[in-house]
């Protein structure tokens, strides 16, 4: 809901603020008093094209801030505002404001960031709808019609779009399974090839590994063997170093009774051939570890020789080989069975595709019946407001199969004609000025609350007609301001008298400067308001107490 809009040097504007609630809010004024720069100022806030004939004479720049009451949180506009990443706080107003300069340049921000016009424009249409001459907004644009549809006969579209995603995953799968069938047709003997080399060389993981580990081993072993049987032959044998010194151990140990040095080199001794034998343990364990057949080195070499090879053929790690084995004998035992499991996914997709169809078909069912009540529901509305030759019909039409999508295979637009023996055609063809806007009422009357923002602009809907026409026309714009926002700029005093809440535009000049303002008025000045309307520029008392019996009868 619009809640406030200020306007600073737009045209003949200087300085305007203006507080909006809810409610029919009516905008009357005589004619050139400027009501067409208020609804180009808030065009101007909602992304229309920056003109610098806005700008007012003398001023560098024009800006109009508008300000909207906050998103509901999970709403459309909410979602559209987190989309585009703009930061607002949740509950407060949403703010836009829009600046133009004398020289063409514009700037627009949204909650105090920068952004694109034209993401004004699509943020605009969450909320506000302008009806007048030249509008292309809301009703007109027939992409909406069938959410407006649905939303009035509360036909739910989910179980067809549940049913269209199961569909389109069927089809998915049923494509890929061929797609894979046929390119393993036409790989079926390198398959046979590669999966028999590879069965042949039945590689296992981590295989690669664990063999250049040992050949490393073994090879290290072949390059220190002599030196360890070197070593080994000094501790070894009867004239070996650790013979020689056990046997010095020996007579020293004849002499070294009494003897103190004597005996604490005994004991030294007796240490160096301790550490002496645990040497000798552990050169023969090593030579032990180390020992290795020949002919093993040369088996080793050779099953690594083979796994890089092959792998380097497949452009795999060696180590991947055994996962390539597995994903190529699954392929090849696919296109051995490929058959079956395609005629199983076909017969899936063909259900999945007439479980589409048939949900599709209850949702056209349900909307031709929707179409047949809002007909009926805006035929009654017409006459009231002088379109008596005027008919309305709801237009479905099937789309060819490959436009079907979640939300049904129907096509649907609104379409009016408008005298007897007339064809039927969309409305913006038809249907002009005041005509459109009546139209336009007529449809938003019969809707009632499906659909459509929460701001609704009325631009002279009561333009060429006048008495009970203006009358029927006031009676729906207050019947539709009960659940919205609904701005009305009018020119018939029965439209005005509708009104919650009254603002008069008006045109001044103080003998060098003109200027546009508004003000809102209270009971007394809405009667003299009403009064003017009604009798012209002179004010009579007669005019006065018809404005009474007007404001008396809403």
């Amino acid at each position: 809901m619009l809640t406030a809009l200020s306007i600073r040097d737009v045209v003949l504007i200087e300085a305007l603020d203006l507080e909006f609630e809810g409610g029919l809010s009516v905008l009357t004024g005589a004619t050139g008093a400027g009501k067409s720069i208020l609804l180009d100022s808030l065009g101007l806030a909602l992304g229309a094209r920056a003109d610098s004939g806005l700008v007012r004479q003398g001023t560098e720049r024009a800006k109009v801030t508008a300000s909207f009451a906050a998103p509901a949180p999970g709403s459309k506009l909410a979602a559209l505002l987190v989309d585009n990443e703009i930061e607002y706080e949740p509950g407060e107003p949403l703010v836009i404001r829009r600046t133009v300069k004398a020289d063409g340049g514009s700037r627009a921000y949204l909650a105090d960031q920068p952004v694109s016009a034209a993401l004004l424009r699509e943020v605009g249409r969450h909320l506000v709808e302008i009806h007048g001459q030249h509008d292309d907004r809301g009703l007109l644009n027939p992409r909406g019609h069938r959410a407006l549809l649905d939303a009035f006969g509360r036909c739910d579209p989910a179980p067809v779009a549940a049913a269209h995603k199961a569909w389109i995953t069927a089809r998915e799968q049923l494509q890929t399974a061929r797609a894979e069938r046929d390119e393993a047709e036409r790989d079926r003997e390198w398959l046979d090839h590669a999966v028999g080399e590879l069965e042949a060389l039945s590689p296992e993981p981590g295989e690669e590994q664990t063999l250049a580990e040992e050949r490393a081993s073994m090879q290290a072993g072949e390059r220190i063997a002599e030196d360890l049987d070197a070593i080994r032959a000094v501790f070894e044998g009867s004239d070996g170093g650790l013979a020689q010194l056990r046997g010095a151990a020996r007579r020293l140990d004849r002499v070294s009774e009494g003897h103190k040095l004597l005996g604490e080199a005994l004991a030294a001794l007796d240490r160096a051939l301790l550490e002496a034998g645990e040497a000798e343990d552990k050169l023969g364990a090593a030579a032990e570890a180390l020992a290795f057949e020949p002919a093993r080195l040369d088996s080793v070499e050779t099953r690594l020789f083979e796994l890089r090879a092959v792998a380097r053929k497949h452009q795999v790690e060696p180590d991947a080989l055994a996962d390539l084995l597995d994903r190529l004998a699954a392929r090849l035992d696919a296109l051995e069975g490929g058959a079956a499991s395609i005629a199983a996914l076909e017969r899936a997709e063909k259900a999945a595709a007439g479980a589409y169809a048939t949900a599709a078909q209850a949702l056209t069912d349900a909307r031709a019946q929707a179409g047949a009540r809002l007909d009926a529901a805006v035929a009654g509305e017409l006459a009231p407001l002088k379109l008596d030759a005027a008919r309305f019909r709801t237009a479905l039409e099937d789309m060819p199969p490959e436009q079907w999508g979640p939300r049904g295979k129907d096509r649907i637009e609104f379409l009016i004609s408008t005298n007897p023996g007339a064809p039927f055609a969309p409305l913006a063809k038809i249907a002009s000025g005041g005509e459109l806007s009546r139209f336009i009422l007529a449809l938003k009357v019969a809707l009632a609350e499906e659909g459509g923002a929460a701001t609704i602009i009325f631009d002279e809907i009561d333009r060429g007609v006048g008495g009970a026409v203006a009358s029927a026309i006031g009676e729906r714009l207050a019947r539709l301001a009960s659940s919205r926002q609904l701005l009305a700029v009018t020119h018939s005093p029965q439209v005005a008298a509708t009104g919650t809440h009254h603002f008069v535009i008006a045109k001044s000049n103080d003998g060098t400067v003109t200027r546009t303002g508004v003000h809102q008025l209270d009971a007394s000045e809405r009667r003299q308001e009403i009064a003017r309307m009604l009798s012209g520029a002179e004010v009579t008392d007669e005019a006065r107490a018809q404005a009474d019996r007007l404001l008396e009868g809403v």
